[in-house]
């Protein structure tokens, strides 16, 4: 595969809105950390998956960001404001490998798709992490393209098992 990335400048944002009802409720124990993108970027990209593979996407909640911190406030170090105080607003910029990725085959998925960030990428994010007393995020950090719709699901799914037999490239 090719090594494609792309440099976006974001900005920082501790303690987001809660969206739905679970958000609401894990707020209470929970604490999240994004890199936030202005302009339709991931929209944009899950164009190109609409183009190449003909599956429509659904938007992410929050439209183009990187979830950095999805952690358990008890697994924290207590110095949660002081690290919040320092980073939120700040930009910064993310690296993103733009070759695709999806779950659309695993059991039970909706066929999500995404664009990692890359492991020598992450560092800046990880040293975040770090200051709170958190490891490496249980996941890894990517931003998400949405998931395919109702009426692609299926569809997903075979191109994923395309992708992984080695049939077609992302």
């Amino acid at each position: 595969m090719m090594n494609r990335k792309v440099k976006i400048t974001g900005y920082i944002k501790f303690d987001p809105v809660d969206i739905t009802k679970k958000h609401g409720k894990q707020s209470t124990w929970k604490k999240s950390a994004m890199v936030m993108f202005g302009g339709d970027i991931a929209e944009y990209y899950a164009w190109f998956i609409k183009r190449r593979y003909s599956i429509t996407l659904n938007k992410p909640l929050r439209r183009g960001h990187v979830t950095f911190i999805n952690d358990r406030a008890s697994d924290m170090n207590g110095k949660w404001e002081e690290v919040k105080a320092k980073w939120d607003g700040k930009n910064i910029d993310v690296y993103l490998d733009l070759d695709p990725r999806t779950d659309a085959d695993d059991e039970g998925s909706k066929g999500h798709w995404w664009f990692k960030v890359p492991e020598e990428d992450r560092t800046e994010l990880h040293d975040i992490r770090a200051e709170l007393g958190l490891g490496r995020p249980f996941f890894g950090l990517h931003m998400s393209l949405g998931h395919a719709n109702e009426k692609n699901v299926e569809h997903s799914k075979y191109i994923h098992r395309l992708i992984k037999g080695g049939f077609i490239k992302y």
